[in-house]
C-alpha cells in the first residue's frame, strides 16, 4: 500500500497533538512534518513535497486559505475548522474534505478513506505529469482549486494576470512572466508581450499579414502571434 506523506498546520498546538494522536491508526499515512503558522508550513511543504496536508483555515496573520495562494504545487487539502463557514468555503474550493474541531473518530475514519482513495487513484495517473498540478486561487471572495490543464489563457495587466480557465476568469497578483518560468513550455506558449496559450486549446492556426500567426482557441478567443513568437512556433511545429 502506497505511504502517504502528511504535513499538519494549524497554530494550535493541542490540535496538532490531537491529529498526530489519531493518525497513528493509520499505517498508510506518515507524518513528515508539522507547522504553527503559513510561512513555516510554506517553506516545509516546498522542500518535503507532501500527498497531504491536514490545514487549519483560520491562523494568525496568514490563513490556511493564504497559504495555499502562495504555492506553486497544491497537495491534497484536508481542512480543519471550528467554524461552519469556513467548512463551506473548503467545498466551494473542491477540497478532498473538511473536519470540524473538536475531531471525532468515525468522521476522522470517513475522510481518510476518501483521502486514501483519492491519493491513490492520482498516483495511478501518474501525478508527475505537469499539467495535472493543482494550484490554489483567490479572485476577491472567490477561492478555486484548478489543475494547471485547465488554464487555457493567461493575460497580462500590468502587475497582474488573468486567468481564463473552465468558463471562469480570475485575477492574480502574479507576473507574466513568473507564470511562463512556472509553466510546462512544452503546454504553454508565449504568443506576445502579454499572453501565454494553452496549445492543447489552438483549435486552427493561419497566417495573416507580415508573415505573423493568428491562433484560434477551442473556446472562441481569436489572438495574434508576435513576429519572434511566429517564428518561434513554426519552428516548434514545423510548419
Amino acid at each position: 500500500m502506497k505511504k502517504i506523506k502528511v504535513i499538519i498546520v494549524d497554530d494550535e498546538r493541542l490540535s496538532r497533538e490531537e491529529l498526530k494522536k489519531t493518525l497513528k491508526m493509520y499505517d498508510d499515512f506518515v507524518l513528515i512534518g508539522e507547522a504553527e503558522n503559513a510561512d513555516d508550513a510554506k517553506h516545509l511543504i516546498e522542500t518535503e513535497m507532501p500527498d497531504l496536508l491536514f490545514l487549519d483555515i483560520q491562523m494568525p496573520e496568514k490563513s490556511g486559505f493564504d497559504l495555499l495562494e502562495s504555492l506553486d504545487h497544491v497537495p491534497a487539502v484536508l481542512f480543519v475548522t471550528a467554524y461552519d463557514q469556513y467548512a463551506v468555503q473548503a467545498f466551494e474550493v473542491n477540497a478532498l474534505d473538511y473536519l470540524m474541531k473538536p475531531i471525532r473518530e468515525e468522521r476522522f475514519a470517513k475522510a481518510i478513506e476518501k483521502i486514501r482513495d483519492a491519493v491513490n487513484q492520482k498516483s495511478s495517473l501518474n501525478n508527475g505529469v505537469t499539467k495535472d498540478r493543482k494550484i490554489f486561487i483567490k479572485d476577491g471572495e472567490k477561492r478555486f482549486f484548478i489543475q494547471l490543464g485547465d488554464i487555457y489563457l493567461i493575460e497580462s495587466l500590468e502587475n497582474y494576470t488573468r486567468l481564463f480557465f473552465q468558463g471562469k476568469k480570475a485575477l492574480q497578483r502574479r507576473s507574466l512572466r513568473q507564470w511562463e518560468e512556472m509553466l510546462d513550455e512544452n503546454i504553454f506558449f508565449r504568443i506576445n508581450r502579454t499572453e501565454i496559450i494553452n496549445i492543447e486549446y489552438i483549435q486552427e492556426v493561419k497566417q495573416i499579414t507580415g508573415g505573423r500567426l493568428e491562433v484560434k482557441l477551442k473556446t472562441g478567443e481569436l489572438l495574434e502571434v508576435s513576429n519572434r513568437q511566429s517564428v518561434k512556433f513554426r519552428n516548434i511545429n514545423k510548419i
